[in-house]
């Protein structure tokens, strides 16, 4: 009886715990909320694993900067890439040419690899051949992609909205997913922050 209790006060903490890491990678200063045509995503940015990362994802969010930036290279059964405010943005200066080319006015950031899986709904920044080239461009994963574990930095975890990132128009898989009249964030905004 005294086994039973004590596996049942074990089962009770461990919710309890499960429950407090959910609350803390949901607070409202961390979640980012991404409208696309259909509705919005929700995500769960993760501080714990990319301080630095994520910082400057909300300082571009903060900004306005992802408003409007086009989802330039999307493959089906990968990921959905977006964030190049430097030319993606399709109310203001967007270039189909050089869409995933640039990045902001803010310096790169050091990598900040973790021991997390790249799996479906996982958003990770994007980067050229320098592990340390991150800047605004990121990426949301559709499936599994075990070979960018430990090579990519991960900054968050979609919450709800899913079913919206599957149905972001597709690229051309020959031309590396590279999407002619792309889909786009209409909208970007930290949840702690006023609409």
């Amino acid at each position: 009886m005294q086994l039973r209790k004590l596996a049942s006060s074990f089962v009770v903490l461990a919710g309890l715990m499960a429950g407090s890491t959910a609350a803390i990678a949901a607070e409202p200063d961390n979640t980012m909320i991404i409208t696309l045509k259909g509705g919005d995503v929700t995500v769960a940015l993760r501080p714990d694993l990319a301080p630095k990362h994520v910082a400057q994802i909300k300082t571009l969010v903060r900004e306005g900067a992802y408003d409007n930036v086009a989802f330039h290279r999307v493959i089906g059964g990968f990921m959905a890439q977006t964030g190049d405010v430097e030319f993606g943005d399709m109310k203001d200066g967007y270039n189909a040419g050089r869409a995933g080319m640039g990045g902001s006015k803010l310096p790169d950031i050091p990598a900040e690899f973790s021991q997390e899986n790249f799996k479906r709904g996982v958003v990770g920044m994007a980067r050229s051949q320098d592990p340390n080239s991150a800047n605004s461009q990121f990426f949301i994963m559709f499936d599994t992609a075990s070979s960018l574990d430990g090579q990519y930095t991960i900054v968050g975890d979609v919450e709800s909205g899913m079913e919206l990132v599957d149905a972001i128009k597709k690229g051309d898989a020959a031309d590396n997913g590279s999407v002619s009249d792309p889909d786009r964030m209409i909208k970007v905004r930290i949840a702690a922050d006023a609409k």
